[in-house]
């Protein structure tokens, strides 16, 4: 899916504001830079979300291979 365009405005105050269009270029949303880019920030890339996968899958397999190991050095003490 295409990322929406989006069209700078300014409001009376001088706050820069982002203006989503539809289809028909009628104006879906408007809202302010400020909370456009938080939110940017905050959705996570289809790039970032296989890293992340990938990490904790990683991190699990370790877990896995030191648990083993601590359960043979216990049996070996007593």
């Amino acid at each position: 899916m295409a990322k929406a365009r989006r069209t700078t405005h300014r409001s009376r105050a001088g706050k820069k504001l982002y203006a989503v269009r539809d289809k028909s270029g009628r104006f879906k949303d408007i809202q302010t830079y400020e909370r456009s880019h938080r939110a940017d920030l905050a959705k996570k890339s289809k790039a970032e979300l296989e890293a992340a996968k990938k990490k904790a899958a990683k991190k699990k397999t370790a877990k896995k291979a030191t648990k083993k190991k601590t359960v043979k050095k216990a049996a070996k003490k007593r």
